[in-house]
């Protein structure tokens, strides 16, 4: 065994919950602990150690990743009420990705993984489509009330410099309902607007941003002026130099129009919005396992993640100790995305290479007809194609890891 790879700096590491907990030890155990001396900075954020610590456990992550700069995270739980039930817990706490977000500000940017022998679900699609998703606000970030009687709902701003209070009615209720307040901030959203001019630029791609600006005149229509004025303050001359677009239309013709591009374009969506379509954008690849997901904050930290959840189902069926078949690409590239920027920032070109060897072993091993069930049934058919477990595929991607090391 050759020496081991030195991580320079430490690694902030953020456990999950279910199959993606199980997966997230075999990658370290057999792909990364054996290859690199890591210092790593752990932080469990198992839906129930979360619930322990009331929560601060995500809060202290989050301020890890502050300090330190690059920080990796395994899929978590958003615990509903049959969860709050599941694993008795104090009550349903937020999504941690969304206080991690809110805290760390920032960009998501969500690309698929691509591999020669799956082509994608929409025939025009050439070119990955890039997924950037604002990191905070909207329902991640939200207030929610449920009305318990008729009665009138008002909102209630009050300056902090002692001016008069403003109210504004929202809606005189016949009965019982439900509300929901989001919010947002200038700050962010033009910082999401500058990080999304960014990445198009360097990758020089088109960029496409769209909202429902018709319908919400103020939330919406106040991102849809932001972008466009950054874009006219700052990038019209250097977008047209390099020959790339900036592009708005609204949501719902976005979405008709992404159907017949040939990809190559970063498409700029709201929280919630970047959400979901960035799980159509994977599907379409392949599997909602075959995407990657990096936080990058305007202070320079940078979060990876996969951009999937739990794997519930396959986590009971492990329990009961039947065979899984689940993927476990996105968490490896959470990895190598982590360490690959790890490298980038501390100068140690050898945990750079480490991080693309390891990528390249992934791809070929799928490439080569060894794949998990989710791309068997995806993969062009071949008779050399071989659906393995969830272990024995990342054993093939350490084979092949080792043959190139």
């Amino acid at each position: 065994m050759p020496k081991k790879i030195k991580v320079k700096t430490p690694l902030v590491e953020m456990d999950g919950d279910e199959m993606t907990r199980v997966m997230w030890k075999m990658i370290k155990d057999k792909l990364l602990l054996p290859y690199l001396d890591m210092n790593i900075d752990y932080y469990d954020l198992h839906v129930k150690h979360r619930d322990d610590t009331d929560d601060k456990v995500t809060v202290d992550a989050a301020r890890a990743i502050m300090k330190y700069g690059v920080g990796i995270k395994c899929a978590t739980i958003t615990p509903n009420e049959d969860r709050v039930r599941e694993y008795a817990l104090k009550k349903a706490w937020k999504s941690p990705n969304g206080t991690i977000r809110a805290l760390l500000d920032g960009t998501v940017f969500r690309k698929p993984i691509l591999v020669n022998n799956i082509k994608p679900a929409v025939a025009a699609w050439k070119k990955p489509i890039t997924i950037g998703r604002h990191a905070y606000g909207d329902v991640y970030s939200n207030t929610e009330f449920a009305v318990p009687s008729a009665g009138k709902l008002e909102l209630v701003f009050t300056p902090r410099d002692g001016g008069k209070p403003v109210t504004v009615p929202v809606f005189d209720f016949p009965g019982k309902g439900i509300a929901q307040v989001n919010h947002n901030l200038e700050q962010s959203i033009l910082s999401f607007a500058r990080a999304c001019f960014t990445y198009a630029l360097s990758e020089k791609i088109d960029l496409w941003f769209s909202t429902k600006d018709t319908i919400s005149k103020i939330y919406d229509a106040g991102f849809r002026e932001i972008f466009q004025q950054e874009f006219a303050q700052n990038w019209q001359d250097k977008f047209k130099a390099a020959g790339i677009e900036y592009f708005f239309t609204l949501i719902d013709d976005a979405v008709a129009r992404i159907m017949k591009t040939e990809g190559g374009l970063l498409w700029a969506l709201k929280n919630y919005d970047g959400d979901v379509l960035s799980d159509m954008i994977a599907s379409a690849n392949g599997s909602l396992a075959m995407m990657t997901s990096v936080l990058v904050s305007p202070n320079g930290w940078f979060e990876y993640e996969a951009a999937h959840g739990t794997v519930q189902k396959h986590y009971y069926k492990h329990l009961k100790g039947e065979e899984t078949s689940s993927n476990s690409m996105a968490l490896l590239f959470a990895w190598t995305g982590g360490l690959r920027k790890r490298g980038e920032i501390d100068v140690t070109p050898d945990v750079v290479k480490f991080a693309d060897m390891l990528e390249a072993a992934a791809l070929s091993t799928v490439e080569e007809g060894i794949m998990t069930g989710d791309l068997l049934a995806l993969a062009e058919k071949k008779a050399t194609n071989k659906k393995v477990n969830t272990e024995g595929f990342i054993d093939a991607i350490a084979v092949n890891l080792q043959k190139r090391l």
